[in-house]
C-alpha cells in the first residue's frame, strides 16, 4: 500500500468510524439515524434528465448556500454508501446516482471557471470540504477524469490555507485557516499530491508569512488563542465554543492524519493546541455540554445546541489524544471519559464518534476525571466561569475591546443583551438546550440591567456584524478558586449606565449593582432570574400561586434550581408565563435556519423595577445553587460591606470553612472593610490560618500602579509575582504594577508571622 493509500484509509476511517462491529447494539441508533437521513435525501434527489437542481429546496439560482448544502447532502449519502452496516452500504445504484450528482454540480455550479457570489465560506470551505470528503469516501469508484475535474474545482476556491481566495492579500486566521489546512491536506491525499499535503502542514504554522498567523502560537490581539486561555474570532468575539471548536476539530484531524507520515507536523509550538484542551476548552465544558457564553451567534442555531457543540469538542479531544504525547494523551482520555459518562455524548453521536467513545469507555485503565472546581477569568475575551462540584456559573461581559454580540447571515436576531452581564447557571443538563433561546424573553436575560426600549431584530448590513459598547471596565480577578468580576455598563443606544459586580464563592454568587442611571424616560430593570421551569416558587416561605406579583422580599426559592437572597429586603417582581415561538424566529440563515414549528416553555422571571429615569439606583442579591428553601431562609456568612459608585465589596466566610474572604471592585480610590486601594482595581484578600493571599487586577486597563493597604498585620512574604512589591508590617502595603497586564491577575501570599525561607 502506498503512503497516500494509507492516508486515504485513515481519512475514511475518521468519517465512517471503521472498523467497528455493526451488530454491536451501541451502533444501532447512529446507524438508524444515518439510514433515515440518507433515505430521505435519496428519495428527494431529482434524477430527471433535465433537472436544474438536485433537490427542490436547493434551487441553485444564485444562493451560495444551495451549492454548499448540495455538496453536504451528497456527502451524507456517500457516508451511508461507505459505512458498514448502513442499509445503503455499497449500493451500486446509489454510487451511480452520486457520481452523476457530482458531475451535475461541477458542470452547473462549482467548477474552476465560476466566480464566487454570496457568502465566501460556502465556496471556499463548505463546498470544498464536503467535496473532498466525498472524493475520499468514494475514491475507488470515481474515474480519474472525474477526480481531476473535482480537484480543479477545489483548487480554484481553496488553493491554500493562507489566503482568502475572493480577496487580495487577506490572510486567513483561526478556525478558517484550520479548516482550509484540512481541506488542502485532504485534496492532496485524494490527488496523490505531496506538495499540497506539505502546503497544508505548513499552513498550520503559517510558514508562508513567517508565522504571523500560526495556529501554534499565542496572540495579544485579534483572532486566535491567548495565553490566558481566551479564544477570539472575528477580531472581537469570544468564540471558544464555536469557531474555537471548529479549529480544534480541523487541527486534530490534520495532526492525526499526518502523524507518522512523511508530512508529520513537527512544529515544536504545536503544544499550544495540546495545552488549549485544559486551558481553553475544558473550563467551558459542563458535563459534556459546551456553555453558551462562548458560542456567539451559534446559540441561535436550533440544529446545533450546547450538547452538540460539547460533543464535537470532546470528540476532537479524543482524536487529538490518539497522536498526542504523554502526559497529554492519558489526561485527554480521562477528561473525555468523565464528560461522556456524565453527559449525553452518546445520545446523538455519529457512528465514528460512537466508535471512538466505545473504545475509550472500554479501557478500564482510564479513570474518569471528576467535575472540576475552580474559577477562571478570561481577561482577553471578557468572560468568567466559576466551577463547583455540582454546579457551574458563567458570566458574559463586553467592552470596547470585546463585542456585546454578533449577528448576521440571518442569525441571532435577538442578541441585544448577550454580553451585558448575562449570567448562566448550570444546575442540570437541560436548561439551555431545551428550546431556551427562541422562547426566553430576550429583553430579560438573567444578570442584565436593561432599558426596556423596543428593539428591532439584530442584523448586519453585510455578512456578520459585531457591536461593541464604549466602556473600558470588564473583567475581574481570581484567587484560590474564588473570583470577583465587574462591568461598567454603558448601554448601547441608551443613556443607561451602571456599575455591576459579581463575587463567586463556594455555595453562592453575590450580585451587586450601583449607580444605575438613565434619562430616557423608560423603565430600567435588573433581571435576577429568567428560568425555564415548572418548579414551585416560594417567597419568604409563601408558595406563589399566581402568575404575577410583587413584594418586598428577603428571599425566594425556585424548586429544582436553588435560592435567592436579598440582603435587607428588596422590592421583587415575579412572573410565571408560558412563552411560545420558533427557532426560525431567531435564525433564518440560508444553511443554519431553524424550524418554523412553534415550541413552548414555561418560565419564572424575577426582577427589580428601578422605574423610569433612575438616578444612582442599586440592587443586591445572592444566588444559592441547589440550596433548599430552608437553607435559603437561614443563609448567612456573606456581608455586603459597600455597594456605592466608588466601591462594591463583601466579606464571606463561616465557621468550619477555615477562611475569610474579602472581595471588592474599587471603581475609584477608597476603602472598604480592612482594605484601602489607591486606585481603581479588582481585589481579593483571603485569610486562612496564618496565611494571607491576595489578588489584584485592572479590568479597565487604564491604571499604571495601585497600592493596597491592609488593616491587619502581615509580617512575612511567602511569595509574590514579579509585578508585586510587599512592605510587611502592622498595616502591610502591597504595590502592584498593572500597566500592560491586559486585565490579568497579580498575586502574592503573606504570612501573619515572620516567614522564614527553607
Amino acid at each position: 500500500m502506498t503512503e497516500f493509500a494509507t492516508l486515504r484509509a485513515k481519512a475514511t476511517a475518521l468519517l465512517t468510524g471503521a472498523p467497528f462491529d455493526p451488530a454491536d447494539p451501541a451502533f444501532a441508533a447512529p446507524l438508524a439515524r444515518l439510514d433515515t437521513s440518507a433515505k430521505a435525501l435519496r428519495e428527494a434527489l431529482d434524477l430527471s434528465p433535465n433537472r436544474t437542481s438536485l433537490w427542490p429546496d436547493l434551487p441553485l439560482k444564485g444562493a451560495s448556500a444551495d451549492i454548499s448544502s448540495s455538496h453536504q447532502r451528497i456527502r451524507t449519502l456517500a457516508t451511508a454508501w461507505a459505512t458498514p452496516g448502513s442499509a445503503l452500504h455499497g449500493n451500486s445504484g446509489l454510487a451511480t446516482q452520486l457520481l452523476g450528482a457530482l458531475d451535475f454540480l461541477y458542470a452547473r455550479a462549482y467548477n474552476e471557471t465560476k466566480r464566487e457570489v454570496g457568502n465566501w465560506w460556502h465556496w471556499e470551505i463548505g463546498s470544498a470540504r464536503a467535496l473532498t470528503d466525498t472524493c475520499l469516501l468514494m475514491y475507488d469508484v470515481i474515474s480519474a477524469e472525474q477526480r481531476a475535474a473535482w480537484i480543479r474545482a477545489v483548487d480554484r476556491f481553496c488553493p491554500n490555507p493562507d489566503r482568502r481566495t475572493n480577496l487580495t492579500n487577506f490572510s486567513e486566521t483561526g478556525a478558517n485557516r484550520a479548516d482550509k489546512a484540512l481541506i488542502v491536506a485532504l485534496r492532496g491525499i485524494v490527488g496523490d499530491d505531496a506538495a499540497k499535503v506539505a502546503l497544508a502542514r505548513d499552513g498550520l504554522s503559517d510558514l508562508r508569512d513567517g508565522g504571523r498567523n500560526t495556529l501554534f502560537g499565542y496572540v495579544t490581539s485579534r483572532d486566535g488563542f491567548y495565553a490566558d486561555g481566551s479564544f477570539v474570532q472575528h477580531d472581537t468575539v469570544a468564540y471558544t465554543g464555536s469557531y474555537g471548536v471548529v479549529l480544534l476539530q480541523s487541527v486534530s484531524a490534520v495532526l492525526g492524519l499526518l502523524g507518522g507520515s512523511s508530512w508529520e507536523v513537527s512544529d515544536p509550538k504545536r503544544s499550544v493546541i495540546l495545552d488549549a484542551v485544559e486551558r481553553t476548552f475544558a473550563p467551558w465544558i459542563h458535563d459534556g455540554l459546551m456553555m453558551d457564553s462562548v458560542r456567539g451567534r451559534a446559540v441561535s442555531r436550533g440544529g446545533h445546541r450546547d450538547h452538540d457543540a460539547g460533543r464535537d469538542t470532546v470528540d476532537a479531544i479524543l482524536q487529538l489524544a490518539t497522536g498526542a504525547p504523554e502526559p497529554y494523551a492519558t489526561r485527554f482520555k480521562e477528561l473525555a471519559k468523565g464528560w461522556i459518562g456524565r453527559g449525553r455524548f452518546l445520545d446523538r453521536a455519529g457512528i465514528a464518534a460512537t466508535a471512538r467513545a466505545r473504545t475509550l469507555l472500554a479501557d478500564t485503565r482510564l479513570t474518569p476525571a471528576p467535575r472540576p472546581v475552580g474559577h477562571h477569568v478570561f481577561a482577553d475575551m471578557d468572560r468568567v466561569v466559576h466551577r463547583r462540584e455540582s454546579w457551574s456559573f458563567a458570566l458574559s461581559l463586553d467592552s470596547k475591546r470585546i463585542a456585546g454580540y454578533e449577528c448576521g447571515n440571518g442569525e441571532n436576531y435577538r442578541a441585544w443583551y448577550q454580553g451585558d452581564g448575562v449570567t448562566y447557571l448550570y444546575t442540570d443538563l437541560d436548561h439551555y438546550s431545551a428550546d431556551y433561546w427562541p422562547t426566553v424573553n430576550s429583553y430579560r436575560l438573567p444578570g442584565t440591567t436593561v432599558d426596556t426600549r423596543h428593539r428591532d431584530p439584530a442584523v448586519s448590513v453585510s455578512g456578520t456584524g459585531t457591536f461593541r459598547p464604549k466602556n473600558a471596565w470588564a473583567g475581574g480577578a481570581v484567587l484560590d478558586g474564588y473570583g470577583v468580576a465587574g462591568l461598567e455598563l454603558m448601554a448601547m443606544g441608551s443613556t443607561l449606565t451602571a456599575r455591576k459586580s459579581w463575587i463567586c464563592l463556594d455555595d453562592a454568587v453575590v450580585c451587586l449593582g450601583t449607580g444605575i442611571t438613565s434619562t430616557d424616560g423608560r423603565t430600567i430593570e435588573t433581571i435576577v432570574e429568567n428560568r425555564g421551569t415548572t418548579g414551585a416558587l416560594t417567597v419568604d416561605g409563601v408558595l406563589q400561586q399566581g402568575h404575577e406579583g410583587s413584594s418586598t422580599s428577603s428571599w425566594a426559592h425556585l424548586e429544582g434550581v436553588g435560592g435567592y437572597v436579598f440582603p435587607g429586603g428588596a422590592p421583587l417582581r415575579m412572573l410565571r408565563e408560558v412563552r411560545t415561538d420558533s427557532w426560525r424566529a431567531i435564525n433564518d440563515g440560508a444553511d443554519t435556519g431553524g424550524t418554523p414549528v412553534p415550541v413552548s416553555r414555561e418560565y419564572v422571571t424575577l426582577w427589580f423595577d428601578h422605574g423610569a429615569n433612575p438616578s444612582g439606583a442599586t440592587y443586591a442579591y445572592l444566588l444559592l445553587p441547589h440550596a433548599t428553601a430552608e437553607q435559603t431562609a437561614a443563609f448567612s456568612g456573606v456581608e455586603v460591606l459597600a455597594n456605592t459608585a466608588e466601591v462594591q465589596a463583601v466579606h464571606a466566610g463561616r465557621g468550619g470553612q477555615g477562611h475569610r474572604l474579602f472581595a471588592a471592585t474599587f471603581w475609584a480610590a477608597g476603602s472598604a472593610g480592612e482594605v484601602t486601594a489607591s486606585a481603581p482595581c479588582a481585589v481579593l484578600v483571603r485569610r486562612a490560618g496564618d496565611r494571607v493571599s491576595l489578588a489584584v487586577s485592572d479590568p479597565s486597563r487604564t491604571v499604571d500602579t495601585v497600592t493596597l493597604t491592609l488593616g491587619h498585620p502581615a509580617h512575612g512574604v511567602v511569595r509574590a509575582d514579579d509585578t508585586v512589591t510587599v512592605q510587611p508590617g502592622k498595616n502591610p502595603t502591597i504595590t502592584v504594577k498593572l500597566a500592560g497586564s491586559r486585565g490579568h491577575t497579580h498575586t502574592a501570599e503573606l504570612t501573619v508571622g515572620r516567614h522564614r525561607e527553607g
